[in-house]
C-alpha cells in the first residue's frame, strides 16, 4: 500500500491507512478496530523511542506488512464468516452476541414502531387515500427520526449531540403541518419531495457519530446510503413477490387480500423496511458493500454509451431538446443517477492506487452527462423567458444548477488526478463537503417556496 504524504497531520495518516484497509473486502469491521488498536500501540512505542510523528507512522506501517498479503490470509482465516454472516452470527465473529442480539431487538422493535406510526393518524379518522395530502407531508417522520434514534443509540451520542438531533425535526415538522397548502399543489409535492433529503443530513450526522467533521465519517455515509438504497430495493423486490402470492393464494379461495396488501402490508412493510435495510448494512457491510462497486463498474460504462449516444444524434439530426415537465426532471435524475454512480465508485476506491482505466470511463460519463445537460439547460432558459416561473421549474432549475457545480469540479479534479496534478483525496474532500449543499437546497425549497408560491 502507497503510504501517505508525511506532511498530512498523524491522525490524518492514521484516517486514511484505516480507511484504505476498510475497503479490503475479507477484512470484518472488528479487525479493522484491532488492527488499528495494534498500530496506534506500535506508534506509542516508536514516539516514545524518540521517532517523530512521521518517522514511526512510516515504520509502524512497514512493520505492520503488506495490506493485499493481510486481506488474503484474513479470507483464508475466515472464509466460512463471509458466508455465514449473511444469516446468522458466527461464533468466532469479534462482536459480542449479547450485542449483537440487543441490537437486533433494538432495530426489529424501531421498524414495527415504524409500521404502526404509519398507521397512527388511522386513529384520527385520517386514510391513506382520502388524506393523501397529509401522508405525502409527513411521509418523513414516521421513519427517519426512529432511524435518527437508533444510529444515536448505536453510536453512544452524548445528550448535547441528541437534542440538537431532535431539535431539527421540530421545525420541519411545523412547516410541513402548519403551512397552508392547496392540496396536491405543486409546493405540497416540492415539500414532501424536499423534505427528506434535508432531513437525511440529519440522519448522516447521526450514523457518522462524532466523525461527521472527519472525511471518513461523511464518505462511511455516503457508502452506507448506497447500500441502505441495494438492500431496500432487493427488500421491496422480495415484498412484492410475497404479496403477489398472497393475493393469488387467498384469491383462490375467494378471498380479496387487495385491500389488505394496500392500507397494511404496503405502507407498514414500506416503513419498516427502511430500519431493518439500516439494521442489515450495519451488521453485514463487510460482505455485501462489495455489490455496489461492482454495479457502479456496470452501469458507468452502460450510462456514458447512452449519453454519447445521446448527443451524437443531438449533433446529427440538429434537433433541439423539447422540454416539458417531465423530460425537466428526467434530466436532473440523469444528473443525480450519474453523482450516484460517481459518489459510490469514489467511496469504493482506494484513493492511494493510481490512475486506472475505469477512471477514465468516469471523466467521459461525467463530462457526456455535463454536455447533455448544457443543451437542456439552454431549452429550460428559453422555457422559462416564455412561460414565467413556476415552483416546478424554479426547484428543477435550482436542483440542475446544484449537480452541475457539482459534477464540473469533479470533472476538474478527476482529471487534473489523471494527469498526476492532484490527488484523489481531494475529490473525495470535494463531495463529501458539498453534502451540506443538498440539504441547504432542499431546506429551502420546504420553507421558502410555499409562501413565495403563494402555497399553490
Amino acid at each position: 500500500m502507497p503510504v501517505p504524504s508525511s506532511e498530512a497531520p498523524l491522525e490524518e495518516q492514521i484516517d486514511q491507512w484505516r480507511s484504505y484497509l476498510a475497503r479490503r473486502q475479507a477484512i470484518h469491521s472488528v479487525d479493522v478496530a484491532e488492527l488499528e488498536d495494534h498500530l496506534r500501540e506500535q506508534l506509542a512505542v516508536l514516539v516514545a523511542s524518540g521517532l517523530t510523528n512521521d518517522e514511526a507512522f512510516l515504520v509502524a506501517v512497514k512493520r505492520m506488512g503488506d495490506l493485499d498479503d493481510l486481506s488474503r490470509e484474513f479470507a483464508r482465516e475466515h472464509s466460512e464468516r463471509l458466508w455465514k454472516q449473511l444469516v446468522v452470527l458466527p461464533s468466532d465473529s469479534g462482536e459480542p452476541r449479547a450485542r449483537a442480539r440487543t441490537d437486533a431487538v433494538v432495530a426489529f422493535c424501531l421498524a414495527v414502531a415504524a409500521a404502526m406510526f404509519i398507521k397512527l393518524p388511522a386513529l384520527f379518522g385520517l386514510q391513506l387515500e382520502p388524506d393523501a395530502s397529509f401522508y405525502v407531508r409527513n411521509l418523513s417522520f414516521f421513519v427517519l427520526p426512529l432511524l435518527t434514534g437508533y444510529f444515536a443509540w448505536k453510536r453512544r451520542l452524548d445528550t448535547r449531540t441528541v437534542r440538537w438531533l431532535a431539535v431539527a425535526f421540530g421545525p420541519a415538522a411545523i412547516v410541513a403541518n402548519v403551512y397552508p397548502f392547496i392540496p396536491g399543489g405543486h409546493t405540497e409535492k416540492r415539500t414532501a419531495l424536499h423534505l427528506p433529503i434535508a432531513l437525511w443530513l440529519v440522519v448522516g450526522i447521526a450514523y457518522a457519530g462524532g466523525r461527521w467533521g472527519q472525511l471518513a465519517g461523511r464518505m462511511d455515509f455516503i457508502r452506507f446510503s448506497g447500500e441502505l438504497l441495494i438492500y431496500y430495493a432487493l427488500i421491496a423486490l422480495g415484498g412484492g413477490v410475497l404479496a403477489a402470492f398472497m393475493m393469488n393464494i387467498f384469491r383462490a379461495i375467494g378471498i380479496d387480500a387487495e385491500p389488505f396488501f394496500q392500507s397494511w402490508l404496503l405502507p407498514c412493510g414500506a416503513a419498516g423496511a427502511v430500519i431493518i435495510a439500516s439494521r442489515l448494512v450495519e451488521a453485514k457491510q463487510s460482505v455485501i458493500e462489495n455489490m455496489a462497486p461492482v454495479l457502479t463498474r456496470l452501469f458507468t460504462p452502460l450510462f456514458a454509451a447512452v449519453l454519447l449516444a445521446f448527443l451524437g444524434a443531438l449533433l446529427w439530426t440538429g434537433r433541439g431538446v423539447d422540454i416539458e415537465r417531465n423530460a425537466l426532471i428526467a434530466f436532473d435524475l440523469l444528473l443525480a443517477v450519474v453523482l450516484g454512480l460517481l459518489l459510490y465508485s469514489i467511496s469504493a476506491r482506494d484513493p492511494l492506487s493510481p490512475p486506472g482505466a475505469f477512471d477514465v470511463m468516469q471523466v467521459v460519463l461525467v463530462i457526456s452527462a455535463l454536455l447533455a445537460n448544457a443543451f437542456a439547460l439552454w431549452a429550460i432558459a428559453a422555457r422559462i423567458s416564455e412561460y414565467g416561473f413556476t415552483p416546478n421549474r424554479v426547484a428543477a432549475l435550482g436542483e440542475n444548477v446544484i449537480l452541475l457545480v457539482n459534477l464540473t469540479w469533479s470533472a476538474v479534479l478527476y482529471i487534473r488526478f489523471l494527469r498526476r496534478r492532484g490527488t484523489f483525496a481531494s475529490l473525495e474532500r470535494w463531495q463529501t463537503d458539498y453534502l451540506p449543499v443538498h440539504a441547504a437546497w432542499a431546506s429551502i425549497v420546504v420553507v421558502a417556496f410555499p409562501p413565495l408560491f403563494g402555497y399553490m
